[in-house]
């Protein structure tokens, strides 16, 4: 996994580096080389070329200046502009109007607030202009911790940040500010600071836990139980069940409410299974018994996808992830049963029950958290599942797993094609079917993450994309992913 470090993080290792003998002229001479020669990959060549410079007063300024000095000697054409001695914006714009690339080291990883003054100014010409942009550890006005732009900004065509990578470029509008990232090596050993802290990863292809056949089992070695449905929403649990078939489970239940549910969902190689019933068809209180009486046969249970909130229904959710000894991954309106009460998650865990996956979107986060979610996301999850002795996937740009532990993993596999009805319950049925096939929840989890979001790009629709799209996508993104390749990668 790739490490990401907070801008506090990083300072604590770059004082570190120092101290063991590093002197910080010579960080910072290897931070101008890799933005240098990253500057000269961009540009493509060096004959007429030319470069302008907006430095800042710290070290990310020291950096760009570096940078100039460095190209300079490669015949290219640079105008550097200092903060410190004020920017006359009407000559920033002639320069701009000739630059064949602008570098931004006005502010780093540390910065705070919003652009202002001489900055502002320059990031707003700059912007204005639509030369290609080059950021210096982060885009200039982006939140080094959260990716917050509360004002001006810096937007980059690339980004080269140093040791590591810092969480303002993982999350909107950082991430989309920052363009394409690379990380630069320094000498700094950036994960130095951790010490034995909780930890903070990007998910890579590498770290996947794709889902296998077994040489040796059968079919109910990987089954998988899927409980959802209510009068009219039959099709939310059946979603969850068919990515859980691709995704590793060799036989997957379907347990909608009532005989008439069942009866017309039963088309497929799913098997459904029919769990007592209200009335107006929602699942029934005793229906908890039903599920749990043979549910030792099964290696998942994915519970919540178009159950509804009938207060019977909400009775026989709480029961069942109190008292199922399976790994489980609770969605939808089963998290709506534990927002009011969250101590089935405590009674699970205390009878030595693997930890339940949580699988909220913002506003379902906000009901079980009774906050909205922070503008650092990390926190929010490891707050959530800390609170909830739980493992938490917090769905969005940037999606973050983490457990009570503070271990997180950020998925950068995610678009905004997945903001579509149905596509949290395919997501529920990758992570049981992953469950399913061996992973370890949080495994899972972080897996199935990155298998939904990369789904999105094979299934080819864009912005079209509806839930059953990421369903007959899964296969072409599962196979070359097992090799452990992912052709999608930018």
């Amino acid at each position: 996994m790739r490490p990401v470090v907070t801008p506090a993080e990083m300072g604590e290792a770059d004082r570190e580096t120092i101290a063991r003998g590093t002197p910080e002229a010579e960080l910072v001479e290897r931070a101008g080389a890799a933005v240098a020669a990253r500057a000269l990959r961009m540009l493509g060549g060096v004959y007429g070329r030319r470069v302008a410079v907006v430095a800042g007063k710290g070290n990310n300024g020291a950096d760009g200046v570096v940078a100039a000095r460095r190209l300079r000697t490669r015949g290219i054409g640079v105008a550097e502009f200092a903060l410190s001695d004020g920017i006359a914006v009407p000559k920033l714009e002639r320069e701009l109007a000739r630059a064949d690339l602008v570098i931004d080291a006005m502010f780093g990883t540390g910065f705070r607030g919003s652009l202002a003054g001489d900055a502002a100014a320059a990031a707003r010409a700059i912007d204005a202009s639509g030369v290609p942009v080059l950021a210096v550890d982060i885009p200039s006005g982006v939140d080094g911790t959260t990716g917050e732009a509360p004002g001006t900004a810096i937007r980059a065509r690339q980004t080269v940040c140093f040791a590591a990578l810092k969480p303002g470029l993982l999350f909107e509008p950082g991430r989309s500010n920052a363009g394409r990232v690379s990380v630069a090596d320094i000498g700094i050993d950036a994960t130095a600071a951790w010490h034995g802290a909780a930890t903070l990863h990007v998910l890579e292809v590498a770290d996947l836990h794709v889902p296998r056949r077994a040489n040796v089992g059968h079919k109910w070695s990987a089954a998988a139980l899927v409980v959802g449905g209510s009068a009219g929403m039959v099709g939310a649990p059946l979603m969850a069940s068919h990515a859980a078939a691709r995704c590793g489970a060799g036989m997957v239940v379907c347990g909608l409410p009532g005989a008439q549910s069942a009866s017309r969902a039963s088309d497929s190689e799913l098997v459904v299974r029919a769990f007592p019933a209200t009335p107006d068809g929602a699942l029934a209180d005793d229906a908890a018994d039903a599920v749990l009486a043979d549910i030792e046969r099964f290696r998942a249970l994915a519970i919540g996808p178009g159950l509804g909130r009938d207060a019977r229904t909400q009775s026989a959710v709480r029961r069942i992830v109190a008292q199922c000894p399976i790994p489980l991954v609770v969605d939808a309106d089963a998290l709506y049963a534990l927002a009011s009460d969250p101590d089935p998650l405590h009674a699970r865990r205390a009878a030595g029950f693997p930890p339940a996956v949580l699988t909220p979107h913002a506003a379902e986060y906000a009901r079980l958290a009774s906050k909205a979610v922070d503008a650092d996301r990390v926190l929010a999850a490891r707050d959530l599942a800390s609170r909830l002795d739980a493992i938490v996937l917090l769905k969005g740009p940037g999606t973050v797993v983490a457990d009570a532990s503070g271990r997180a993993v950020v998925n950068r596999t995610d678009s905004p094609a997945l903001a579509t009805a149905g596509s949290g319950d395919v997501l529920t049925g990758i992570i049981a079917g992953i469950v399913a096939s061996g992973a370890a929840p949080f495994d899972a989890a972080a897996t199935g993450a990155y298998v939904h979001g990369r789904a999105a790009t094979v299934a080819g629709t864009g912005d079209d994309l509806v839930a059953t799209d990421l369903i007959g996508a899964l296969h072409r993104t599962l196979e070359p992913l097992r090799s452990g390749d992912d052709p999608w990668e930018a």
